[in-house]
This record gives C-alpha cells, sequence and structure tokens, in this order.
C-alpha cells in the first residue's frame, strides 16, 4: 500500500509518498481500507514534534478516517467486513490502509459520504465536549466563535445554534464571517490580523465589545489564541466562560485579573484525554451529533479536498490559515 511517511522532523516539504507493507488486524484490531482522511491543525504540529504526542518515526499523520472494514481480528464482534467507519486515529490517516483498534470506530450514517465522514468527528467531538461539558451553555445565552470559519469554528457555530445559544462568528475575511452566518451564526465580526500594538490590542479589544454589546458575551470558543484571546476576554459578560481550544496564532499570555474583575472561568477543552477518560460520556456525546447529523442541524463543511500524494500541500494550506471550513485528503 501507499502511505505518506514522516521520516524525519520538519514541515509539509519533509514529507514523502512511498510504498509500505499492508498493516494487519490483530486481536481487538480492524483492518481498514481508508477512503478519506481529514486534515487538522495537529497534523501540522505533529510532524515538527510540537504536538502533545510524538509517534515514533516513520509514522503517517492523520488523525481522523473514514472507510471500510477489511479485516476483522480476533475478538472484535460488532463490527464486519465491508462496515462503513469513522475511525479516531492520532496518526496513521494518511495511507490507504491502517490497523486500528475496533473501539475507536464509529458506524457512519448511511447518508454520510465519505469525505463528511473524514471531517467530523475531530471537529465536532472537539466544539461539542467544549460547549456542552466544559462550559455547559444554555439555551439564551451568547457565544463568540474566534476563528469561526476554521474546521472546529464552524462546528462550534453549528452546534451553538442548535443548543440555543445566539452565535457572534469572528473571523480575519468578511467571507469567512458571512460562510460562518450562513451555518447559522447570528452576526459577525472581521478582526484585523497581527501582529498588535498597544493602540492595536485596545482597538481589537473594543472591536469585540462592540460586536458582543453592553452586556457582554456568556462563552468565549477561542480556536485562534495569541492576542486574540485577552483582547476577546474583555468582552466577558460576568461568570462567562472562555474556552482554550487551540493556538494557531501562537500561546496567549493572559492577565489573571481580568478573570478576577469578570468572575469568569478560563477553561481547557483536550478532547482526545476526554475520550480516553471519559468512554461512556463520550458514545453518549457520539450518538448525539450523530442524531444532529440525520436531522440536517450540523454538516460538515469540506472547502478542498487533495489527493494522497498532496498531503503534504492539503497540510501546507491548513497551516497557511485560508482554509475555511474542513480540508480533506481522499484516497480515490
Amino acid at each position: 500500500m501507499k502511505a505518506v511517511l514522516s521520516k524525519s522532523v520538519g514541515g509539509p516539504e519533509t514529507l514523502v509518498l512511498e510504498e509500505v507493507a499492508d498493516p494487519v488486524a490483530k486481536a481487538g484490531q480492524v483492518l481498514l481500507a481508508v477512503k478519506a482522511c481529514g486534515v487538522n491543525y495537529p497534523d501540522v504540529l505533529i510532524i515538527e514534534d510540537k504536538y502533545q504526542f510524538k509517534p515514533a518515526r516513520p509514522f503517517s499523520p492523520g488523525g481522523e478516517v473514514s472507510g471500510v472494514v477489511e479485516a476483522v481480528g480476533e475478538g472484535v464482534t460488532g463490527l464486519k467486513v465491508g462496515d462503513r467507519v469513522i475511525a479516531s486515529t492520532g496518526n496513521g490517516g494518511m495511507a490507504e490502509k491502517i490497523a486500528l483498534d475496533a473501539a475507536r470506530c464509529i458506524p457512519m450514517p448511511a447518508s454520510m459520504p465519505f469525505d463528511e465522514a473524514a471531517a467530523f468527528i475531530m471537529t465536532y467531538g472537539t466544539s461539542h465536549y467544549g460547549l456542552k461539558q466544559r462550559a455547559t451553555i444554555k439555551p439564551g445565552e451568547s457565544l463568540l466563535v474566534l476563528g469561526a470559519a476554521g474546521g472546529v469554528g464552524l462546528a462550534a457555530v453549528e452546534l451553538g445554534k442548535a443548543m440555543g445559544a445566539r452565535v457572534i462568528a469572528a473571523a480575519s475575511s468578511q467571507e469567512k464571517v458571512d460562510l460562518a452566518i450562513s451555518r447559522g451564526a447570528d452576526s459577525g465580526v472581521v478582526y484585523p490580523t497581527g501582529p498588535f500594538d498597544k493602540d492595536g490590542k485596545k482597538a481589537l479589544a473594543n472591536l469585540f465589545k462592540e460586536a458582543c454589546g453592553p452586556n457582554g458575551v456568556d462563552v468565549i470558543y477561542d480556536a485562534v489564541g495569541g492576542d486574540y484571546a485577552e483582547a476577546s476576554l474583555r468582552s466577558m459578560a460576568w461568570e462567562g466562560r472562555f474556552l482554550v481550544i487551540g493556538f494557531p496564532a501562537g500561546i496567549p499570555a493572559i492577565p489573571l485579573n481580568l478573570t478576577l474583575l469578570k468572575s469568569c472561568q478560563v477553561v481547557g477543552v483536550f478532547w482526545g484525554a476526554f475520550v480516553a477518560r471519559e468512554p461512556k460520556l463520550h458514545q453518549e456525546n457520539v450518538a448525539e451529533l450523530m442524531q444532529l447529523y440525520v436531522d440536517g442541524k450540523i454538516r460538515p463543511h469540506v472547502s478542498e479536498t487533495f489527493s494522497l500524494a498532496d498531503s503534504g500541500k492539503a497540510i501546507t494550506h491548513l497551516a497557511s490559515r485560508k482554509a475555511m471550513g474542513k480540508v480533506v485528503v481522499t484516497m480515490d
């Protein structure tokens, strides 16, 4: 089979496409014929050894896939050859086949195409866990989403709306804001790109305050980081919740006096650890997400697809912060 491999630390240009031996499903595992692989920000970090987990090289990036079960290992029940599934893989997804624990597989709805399936579980899983378990968002509350046109951002917009929130979409261009509004956001704000000096940071904070209104915003979903974190936090309502999602603009430094003055919470959202620590809650969340998909309330926006040979270009495109929705690598 063909696989895209990270054999040395570096950017997407260091990835190579090679012929490797087919994996074999061990006890408790299934072998998937991969049809599509979602591209996510951890793929940018993991090949540069900047992610929380550092797999042994050579490895394939790609943390979520959709595919068809080709073989089942000893002891596997509930899955059979020919089943269409989504799988959270951590890495290894940018390959024509992958062997992984059967427990990582989720049956696909019959109406779900492979590209949308590969763009589903990490973004919606992260955003659902963040809004439901970490922010405990309630109907009627307000939600500000930073990076609202990205994969997790658009998922947060759709889920926030489905949960009854008033959603404010924030992004770096009017085109991105318009996309978020088309997916359910009630209003939007275009923020400038940094870096920012002192006056620029103040102007950015005022921009968020104006967008959120005089009473502030109940929940902030920060998938951007950098200077945008503190600036948005200044628009927080009393006893609001600030969700820490990711840092494509850099890891922020937030003055804690702001949290005291607003009596607000800064809450980390580590979906992968939640899945491992709370498997029953994760299964309940997945069931809710699948029902929302079947009901037409959420649907991944796949903006670009790349071939397996162009996986490096797919990661580069995502890293450029120009992508809207999800970028997907397809095997066909």
